[in-house]
């Protein structure tokens, strides 16, 4: 199973009401077609509720559990939200330093 398939099982388990797992791989160096080590996920749930944004990060980090290891998941970026928070806003990463140049 790939990983982001995995990152999608083990995030389902905090019943999210909305939930966008995207591969960002292409935009790092090294990329090749297939590589998946670099995610941004979106995760709408009432289980964030009453935690502290470093709170829900860790609920994020323990629910991803082994995927975040040397030769799997390298990077996450993790946005996290209440229902009450979420407004379907735009969610940006940073470029990579390292990724690949455009002629």
């Amino acid at each position: 199973m790939h990983l982001e398939q995995q990152l999608i099982q083990r995030l389902n388990d905090l019943s999210p009401i909305h939930l966008e797992v995207v591969n960002e791989s292409s935009g790092h160096g090294g990329y090749f077609p297939g590589k998946e080590s670099h995610f941004k996920v979106i995760v709408v749930s009432d289980a964030f509720e009453g935690l502290r944004l470093v709170q829900r990060h860790q609920k994020i980090y323990a629910a991803a559990g082994d995927l975040l290891s040397p030769g799997a998941i390298h990077a996450l970026a993790i946005h996290t939200f209440l229902p009450s928070e979420w407004t379907g806003q735009a969610t940006t990463s940073p470029d990579c330093a390292h990724a690949p140049k455009s002629d």
